[in-house]
C-alpha cells in the first residue's frame, strides 16, 4: 500500500513538473556587448584554470614533501616514485567474418564415394 501511494506521488509530480519544464523559450541571440562580455568571460575563466591548476601542482608537491619528511623522522625507507602511465584507448573493434556455411556432415561424404 505504501508503495502505491509513492509511486503516485511521483506521478502526480511528474506532471506537474513537465509542463513547466517544457515552456521555457529560448535564449535570445547575443548582440556585440554580449559577445564582448563572453570572451571576458571566457578569458578569465581560462586565466581562473592555470591558477587552480598552478595552485594544486604547489599543493601536490607540499604533500609529498611533508610524506618524505614524515618517513624521514620515522626512519622508513622512502619509496621511490612510479610513473604512472594512462591506460592506451581501446581499439575499434574489427567487423567480424561472415559465418561460414555448416560442413557436410561426415556420412554423406562417405556415401557419395
Amino acid at each position: 500500500m505504501r508503495r502505491i501511494a509513492i509511486a503516485g506521488g511521483f506521478a502526480v509530480f511528474a506532471l506537474l513538473a513537465s509542463p513547466a519544464w517544457s515552456k521555457i523559450p529560448p535564449p535570445p541571440p547575443l548582440d556585440e556587448k554580449g559577445k564582448a562580455a563572453a570572451e571576458e568571460k571566457k578569458e578569465k575563466d581560462k586565466a581562473a584554470a592555470e591558477k587552480a591548476k598552478a595552485d594544486l601542482s604547489a599543493a601536490e608537491d607540499a604533500a609529498v614533501k611533508n610524506y618524505q619528511g614524515n618517513m624521514r623522522k620515522a626512519g622508513k625507507p622512502i619509496p621511490k616514485p612510479v610513473a604512472v602511465v594512462p591506460p592506451a584507448p581501446p581499439a575499434p573493434a574489427a567487423a567480424a567474418p561472415a559465418a561460414a556455411p555448416p560442413a557436410a556432415p561426415a556420412k554423406d561424404a562417405a556415401k557419395k564415394s
